[in-house]
């Protein structure tokens, strides 16, 4: 990579959580001097981490998990502090200033601070200082949840426009099978998106397997940054030197290639940025008029609508069997558009969604 182009390094909770309960001091320090690393080789990094619920439960003296919301708001908030503080302190010892920069959905739902949002990680990139990146589990809801760090990950590495998003996690990669059930399952060291074998990870949906996102979230998180046009190399956590060797283009982990027109910055936005309030269920034409023709979604191809979605908010397009194949603004209301599926735009009263306000994802 250039030098001077910002990478994202994504570490989970699994590498990190100490056994015994905690953080396990060995896992943040080898973190922390790959993302150093990373720096002195003129590579600006963001570290999005998990591990402030395990931080927070060695705080207070808790052996389990909290079962219930309040209970992990309240351990998230416990030790995020704890957390940024390990990290400042090992940062130190290296000369490096850290700062805390707690993200939820609605921060980048809307456009206005979704751009401060970036000018924010750009000024501190500039000025040396390393942006640990977390979600705002103390006060999020459901509703603007990212789900993961894997997807947060992604949509900073755009906020960034990073060469690399580096996904540490407690396997060498990405295998074509589980290796825990698998003697045979091979390590699968390059990859397209858009391959077969990523597909049938993602819908295996293994839990616990490569943290406690499993395969599926990273395969997304892949996904949203191939759109960028920006790499991912899913690597072991524990090969201390794993995010220097993907920035330098040696073979580590699994690569995952970009794509080679990425999307317009208002359409990642769209994409990945806005939450979804609905889902517009379409033909195998409409499918087609979009995919082939660029054009807009009409009422005629509409099949079915779900959610209480209003004129402007996000909705996902999905064909009859319920899979994702776009993304949009809507441009009618839930109410007004089930009242005109499958009639001409003349008589539905305008466009479903707009093609500049609709982006492909097939």
């Amino acid at each position: 990579m250039a030098a001077g182009r910002p990478v994202v390094v994504k570490v989970g909770s699994s590498s990190l959580a100490s056994p015994g309960g905690g953080i396990n001091h060995e896992g943040l320090e080898r973190t922390v001097e790959q993302v150093d690393a990373l720096w002195q080789q003129g590579h600006p990094t963001v570290l999005v981490s998990s591990g402030a619920v395990a931080a927070g439960l060695a705080a207070m003296g808790l052996s389990r998990r909290p079962s219930d919301l309040p209970g992990l708001q309240v351990a998230a908030a416990v030790g995020q502090s704890k957390l940024v503080e390990k990290y400042a302190g090992e940062f130190a010892k290296r000369e490096r200033i850290v700062g805390q920069v707690l993200i939820t959905r609605d921060v980048v739902a809307g456009r206005g601070q979704y751009l401060h949002a970036r000018e924010a990680l750009d000024r501190m990139l500039g000025l040396g200082i390393v942006p640990i990146v977390n979600e705002n589990d103390t006060v999020v809801v459901d509703e603007l949840k990212f789900g993961d760090n894997d997807r947060l990950a992604a949509i900073v590495s755009h906020l960034v426009d990073a060469a690399m998003l580096v996904i540490l996690t407690d396997t060498p990669g990405l295998y074509d099978n589980d290796p825990r059930l698998d003697g045979d399952a091979q390590l699968i060291k390059a990859v397209r998106d858009t391959d077969d074998v990523l597909d049938a990870l993602h819908r295996s949906r293994t839990a616990g397997l490569l943290g406690s996102g499993g395969v599926a979230t990273k395969i997304s998180a892949a996904r949203m940054a191939a759109w960028s046009g920006i790499p991912t190399v899913i690597a072991d956590a524990g090969d201390s030197e794993a995010s220097v060797k993907a920035a330098q283009g040696s073979e580590v982990g699994t690569w995952i290639a970009p794509k080679e027109n990425k999307l317009a910055a208002r359409k990642l936005w769209i994409a990945f940025g806005l939450p979804s309030w609905g889902r517009i269920a379409v033909d195998d034409g409409a499918i087609a008029a979009l995919r082939d023709r660029g054009g807009s979604l009409l009422a005629v191809g509409v099949i079915g609508v779900e959610g209480d979605f209003t004129e402007g908010d996000a909705v996902e397009v999905v064909d009859g069997e319920g899979e994702l194949v776009a993304k949009g603004l809507a441009g009618l209301s839930a109410s007004m558009l089930e009242r005109v599926v499958g009639q001409h735009t003349s008589e539905a009263g305008g466009e479903v969604i707009h093609r500049d306000d609709l982006v492909l994802l097939v």
